[in-house]
């Protein structure tokens, strides 16, 4: 019997030892994941920081602490009231862009790097946005996150966090500024209306002038055009006239006679209100009148002639005897 309780005790023993053992590897090895970062403390004492892969630690005296995730992190925070410089409250949403880039830091210099960045964002973002106006904040929306980002990593920077981007969500005034604002823009809108049709109308007009001066002037060339050309051909037709008379030497009066013929012709014309006889056609008229005159002088002659040699001639011997000589004493 004492044999049967010895070999009991001594298997309890080994499985005692083999549990030991186990719990012993268990706690020994290991596995950090990619992308993972963790912390080693040795006897309460910070020993290390473990990267991805596997790592071997001493059993009851190493102790690992929970694990870092090294990715960028995206924290929404909920609307938080603010208020403006011209004394409106707004509730503005923002949403947080940060990496943790050192493990040790981000476990010791702080104990809840999550909410200190809520906390230190809404101090932030109330600094940022009590120094402007609502117009000035709903239309700075870029410059609020450049003023955040800035203060936000650097204030994160001995924490061991890197605040990348800082975004606004939604910016709400009041409602009754809501529907101010409303009425404001549709009222905006309406006038960007009217002064795009006014631009529309103004702008057809002055294509619709220009189309009528551009059709005007080519109307004004080309009947200045058809003028020249038809002045070029009556100066041409007037040469060939003028040529070919010169050519045959007509007679001076036979070219003042065609040009009295063609005064009544060069007088039906409205514009018509100075004549120019030129010289030559004067002395053609001169010459005209007297051979006129001589015509008629010359008929006068003949006249005369024709009476006398109608008349009936005296007889000598009746005429003697009507006239008696006085007797010779």
């Amino acid at each position: 019997m004492p044999s049967s309780g010895g070999a009991t005790a001594t298997a309890i023993v080994l499985i005692v030892l083999a549990i030991f053992v186990i719990v012993v590897l268990i706690r020994s090895v290991r596995i950090v994941p990619q992308a993972r970062a963790g912390v080693v403390e040795r006897l309460g004492k910070y020993q290390r920081t473990l990267g991805p892969g596997l790592t071997l630690l001493i059993p009851f005296v190493d102790r690992l602490l929970p694990l870092l995730d090294l990715r960028e992190q995206v924290v929404s925070f909920p609307p938080q009231p603010v208020i403006t410089e011209d004394n409106l409250v707004v509730s503005i949403d923002t949403v947080v862009y940060f990496q943790i880039t050192e493990p040790r830091a981000a476990t010791y210099e702080i104990a809840n790097y999550i909410q200190a960045v809520e906390q230190l964002t809404t101090t932030t973002l109330r600094n940022v946005v009590g120094g402007l106006n609502l117009e000035e904040a709903l239309t700075s929306r870029d410059q609020i996150n450049g003023q955040l980002r800035g203060v936000l990593d650097e204030a994160t920077g001995k924490w061991g966090i890197r605040v990348s981007r800082v975004e606004l969500k939604a910016i709400d005034p009041p409602l009754s500024i809501q529907d101010s604002m409303e009425k404001q823009m549709r009222a905006e809108r309406d006038r960007r209306a009217a002064i795009l049709t006014a631009e529309g109308t103004k702008q057809s007009q002055i294509l619709t002038a220009e189309g009528q001066r551009q059709a005007a002037i080519l109307a004004a060339e080309g009947y200045a055009q058809a003028a020249v050309l038809r002045a070029d051909g009556e100066a041409q037709a007037i040469q060939r006239v003028f040529d070919a008379i010169h050519a045959g030497r007509p007679d001076p009066e036979l070219l003042a006679y065609q040009y009295l013929q063609t005064l009544p012709k060069l007088a039906e014309g409205s514009s018509n209100k100075l004549w120019i006889i030129p010289s030559e056609v004067g002395e053609a008229l001169k010459g005209i009148g007297g051979v006129l005159g001589n015509v008629g002088h010359n008929a006068g002659n003949v006249g005369h002639s024709a009476t006398e040699a109608s008349a009936p001639k005296a007889d000598p011997a009746s005429s003697s005897s009507e006239n008696p000589e006085p007797p010779r004493p």
